[in-house]
């Protein structure tokens, strides 16, 4: 018996509006292997699901794929220069090889993707052809996404606690407080005190309802050795949290690389609670002076005159211009209180109703301090010994 071969190439109809493609309305079938060479618009107003066969999509003008019905394909191919624009999903059973050109969805649709079906893979991805939209992916627990923008592959792998029904993913080479291709927006200064700085480069949105951990890359473009202090051991992942509307910290599980170039996977989270994550920075001033001075200690002041512990001198203090010190007799009574300490007490009360002849200095005796750091949020307490 001879091969059934239905083949499809050129073909190109018009309608009234000047719109050209090949239209599906029913009748288009891809048999036996064989495959179909895409060079104008898909319009699929029919089902279309391929259990073998290519479908491929070629040539130096932009392809459009839209219609009422989301084609289902075995395997897919691109190698067109102009890129192929998804207006509806596109489902691939089998494998999509990138060689030229890039598959693009509305961002702001993120209803809209090329869709790796269960047993879908991909090959040839590059810097040169890959999603520059959203990804998606069914009933798997382990992917990596080979999204990006048009000048580059960021992919993100995604690795799930079990098996996720639906998992989308796009990438943004876009501030997030002001990015230009979606309509929200999420302001990197709205943020937990516990993050420094968060990236203003680039963010990835990832939905998915199963826990999961995702590992993400920076690189040159990243700038991430731009941030004020920053180093390969500060850098976090951070997520805009949809119910709390700021950025919160994820977490790290494993990291490699350096401050130019590297890679970072997150502790398990629910991607659908965040609607963005990026790159963050712990803040490294407030952690480092936490770490070097888990107390400030105790100090002996002798204010008289001979140059030595004459006034109160609080080492460190100057990463933290915003402060409060507030100096305590042992009756519980304030009897200093400065704003922006630099260092002036010397023994002589400037608040209290309770002292006597405050210009000629406290008794001797112990006092208890409280320092409040502002811009470090740290707060200490101890004692101060004052000896005349």
């Amino acid at each position: 018996m001879k091969t059934l071969l239905h083949i499809a190439f050129l073909f190109s109809v018009s309608i009234a509006m000047g719109q050209t493609g090949l239209f599906n309305n029913g009748n288009l079938q891809v048999h036996n292997n064989a495959n179909l060479g895409l060079h104008t618009n898909f319009i699929n107003n029919a089902s279309f699901e391929q259990t073998t066969g290519l479908v491929g999509f070629y040539g130096n003008n932009a392809i459009q794929v839209s219609g009422s019905f989301s084609p289902t394909l075995w395997d897919t191919e691109i190698m067109s220069l102009s890129n192929v624009f998804l207006q509806n999903p596109v489902l691939v059973q089998n494998n999509v090889n990138f060689i030229d050109g890039n598959f693009l969805t509305p961002v702001n649709n993120q209803a809209v993707y090329l869709n790796f079906m269960e047993s879908g893979f991909f090959s040839g991805e590059s810097n040169a052809s890959k999603i520059t939209g959203f990804a998606a992916v069914n009933d798997r627990d382990v992917f990596s996404f080979p999204v990006g923008d048009q000048q580059q592959l960021r992919p993100l792998t995604l690795n799930s606690q079990s098996t996720t029904p639906l998992a989308i993913c796009a990438y943004f080479f876009e501030n997030p407080s002001n990015p230009s291709s979606i309509l929200e927006n999420f302001d990197t200064e709205e943020k937990v005190n516990t993050i420094g700085t968060v990236s203003d480069r680039e963010f990835w949105i990832i939905q998915s309802d199963v826990p999961a951990q995702v590992t993400i890359s920076w690189n040159p473009r990243s700038a991430l050795g731009t941030i004020p202090n920053a180093t390969v051991e500060s850098i976090i992942i951070v997520g805009w949290l949809k119910s709390a509307n700021e950025w919160t910290i994820i977490g790290n599980s494993a990291f490699s690389g350096d401050i130019t170039q590297g890679f970072i996977t997150s502790e398990t989270f629910v991607p659908s609670d965040y609607a963005a994550i990026t790159f963050g920075t712990i803040p490294l001033p407030r952690d480092t002076f936490a770490v070097n001075n888990p107390t400030l200690g105790n100090y002996f002041l002798s204010p008289n005159g001979d140059g030595i512990n004459d006034f109160w001198i609080i080492d460190g203090l100057e990463e933290s211009p915003n402060n409060s010190v507030r100096i305590f007799n042992r009756y519980g009574q304030k009897v200093f209180e400065q704003l922006n300490y630099t260092n002036e007490f010397r023994g002589i009360a400037n608040t209290g109703t309770m002292i006597p002849n405050q210009s000629a200095g406290l008794p001797e005796g112990v006092y208890f301090y409280l320092v409040t750091l502002d811009d470090l949020e740290l707060e200490y307490s101890g004692f101060l010994f004052l000896d005349n």
